[in-house]
């Protein structure tokens, strides 16, 4: 029996001793923020499918918790919405368009910019943040890593007006175990994922970027921009933990047939 115990302890802490499950969490809306066609897929999957174009989704999640409204990422900038056929992708980067603003989908379920309190984005790519200013007063929680990684010619990443927490690990947003910002570098040096724990739904794993699609996560594949190839399929293993532990849905962002089949706001899941 003592051995059995002590094996349930290591366990625990092998999977990140993760809070423990909560109902917290009303509902969740998938919200679009943009979509874009890579020109090669092998970009994100080394050797295979090159020059084969790749689709993507690009996705925002706001969680309401009781009162309060909690943002996951905030995808291409609205102002992205007024050129009808979008923008070239630099550097072999995917083109990039969106037809209906983060704002206009928030008004439609009469949320405004000011009932979001507090936000958090998986990483620093301009996909995920290309709204956050628009939520001045927003707690912002990113990892320390990723909050003083230098942006291009040493520019910082954010405003440094914005309220900030800087996570140096897992963070339990609410005190609950319902939401739970998960430390998942390697895409970038502070990636983060997020579990959600839905009363009706159960838990979900929103992926950020520590995968892009289905078939790189089932064969462990490393895109070859991301910052460290070690850490990202540590951070997949860490997930893949979880999803066991949790039985949990691994939601990925990027993976546009996902995507297609998910409801989205004003629809929600419970």
């Amino acid at each position: 029996m003592r051995y059995a115990v002590v094996a349930i302890t290591v366990l625990a802490a092998m999977l990140g001793a993760l809070p423990a499950s909560a109902a917290g969490v009303d509902r969740l809306y998938v919200l679009y923020c943009g979509e874009a066609v890579g020109p090669d897929q092998s970009r994100w999957s080394p050797g295979v499918n090159v020059g084969v174009p790749l689709p993507v989704s690009d996705n925002c999640y706001l969680i309401r918790h009781g009162q309060d409204w909690f943002l996951w990422d905030t995808g291409l900038p609205d102002a992205l919405a007024a050129i009808p056929d979008g923008v070239k992708g630099a550097n072999g980067g995917p083109d990039s368009k969106r037809t209906k603003t983060l704002a206009a989908q928030l008004q439609e379920l009469g949320v405004k910019p000011a009932d979001i309190k507090a936000m958090a984005i998986s990483h620093t790519h301009p996909d995920h943040i290309g709204n956050v200013e628009e939520f001045p007063q927003a707690m912002l929680y990113v990892q320390k890593a990723e909050y003083e990684w230098p942006g291009a010619n040493g520019a910082p990443r954010f405003n440094p007006n914005h309220p900030v927490t800087k996570l140096e690990g897992d963070h339990d947003v609410f005190g609950d175990g319902s939401v739970v910002i998960i430390s998942t570098p390697g895409h970038t040096p502070g990636h983060q994922s997020l579990l959600v724990r839905l009363p009706k739904t159960g838990a979900v794993v929103l992926s950020g970027d520590a995968v892009h699609f289905k078939d790189n996560w089932d064969n462990r594949r490393v895109p070859s921009m991301n910052t460290s190839k070690e850490q990202t399929l540590a951070s997949m293993q860490r997930i893949a933990d979880i999803l066991a532990k949790e039985h949990a849905q691994l939601w990925i962002n990027h993976d546009k047939p996902q995507s297609d089949a998910q409801k989205k706001s004003p629809q929600f899941y419970d």
